[in-house]
């Protein structure tokens, strides 16, 4: 199957992966991925440690060459390109990384600039207005001098998340966005991820263990077990599931409660 053939697109969709396999030696990740991630959604990807979901979202970004399948990115076939091709659809792309990865010897200012620096020949004065443009959306914009280190560790997720969009891609993956942090640092990362998919229309894939904010935020979720996709749909379709090993993983939280059963892990 190549692109020109791929006779299932659909416009709804901006990523399409079909048969997705990767080994490391003898250990077999992924066994079989198809994912359809929805256009100027929030995607969330749920499953336990080990499960490969960062394997797969670097698949998703070109970093990692599958062993058999295919990456469709708006209709486009990545997986046979070579790595001058992929950079031009790597720049589709922004990422907040689960620890924000911000250089503590820089300001917030220059964390945020530094991939306009990198991949931009952008004047000084032009840099400043798109950083200070990105600061003000996330309610930054008072934060430019301080250093990485002054950061609570929200405010370090939302800088983390300035850089991500300072390039203005399409698509954002968010890495374990509230690991670490406490329930009030959580719903705003929360509000962040879902006003930032409102207001500058990105589709949005989020790899989550937080069954609470996947709830509380997602279009669409993803179960992934075993190298597998083993259930998918809204938020209301997940809960109306009879998949067990879904219900126990989400129930286990003690967050969510299935409909029309009991709990089986405890919920409230």
């Amino acid at each position: 199957m190549t692109a020109t053939d791929f006779t299932e697109r659909d416009e709804r969709y901006q990523i399409r992966v079909r048969n997705l396999h990767k080994s490391f030696g003898k250990h077999h990740v992924l066994r079989g991925i198809d994912l359809d991630i929805e256009r100027h959604k929030i995607n969330i990807i749920i499953g336990g440690s080990g499960q490969g979901k960062s394997v797969l979202c670097k698949h998703l970004m070109g970093l990692l060459k599958p062993d058999e399948g295919h990456i469709f990115v708006d209709g486009l076939d990545i997986v046979p390109l070579n790595e001058v091709e992929m950079n031009g659809v790597r720049r589709k792309f922004g990422m907040l990384f689960q620890q924000a990865a911000l250089f503590d010897s820089m300001t917030v200012e220059e964390n945020v600039s530094f991939p306009l620096r990198e991949h931009t020949n952008l004047p000084r004065n032009k840099i400043q207005e798109m950083v200070a443009e990105k600061l003000a959306i996330l309610g930054l914009h008072n934060a430019e001098k301080k250093m990485s280190s002054e950061l609570s560790g929200g405010m370090a997720k939302r800088v983390g998340l300035a850089r991500a969009i300072v390039l203005e891609p399409e698509i954002l993956i968010y890495d374990e966005p509230t690991t670490g942090l406490d329930p009030i640092a959580t719903k705003n990362v929360d509000n962040m991820i879902a006003e930032t998919a409102q207001h500058l229309g990105v589709t949005s894939i989020v790899i989550s263990h937080d069954m609470a904010s996947t709830f509380r935020i997602a279009d669409r979720i993803f179960m992934l077990q075993g190298g597998r996709i083993v259930a998918n749909g809204t938020p209301e379709e997940i809960l109306d599931t009879t998949n067990e090993d879904l219900r126990v993983f989400v129930e286990t939280s003690g967050t969510v409660k299935f409909h029309g059963q009991p709990s089986m892990g405890g919920a409230v």
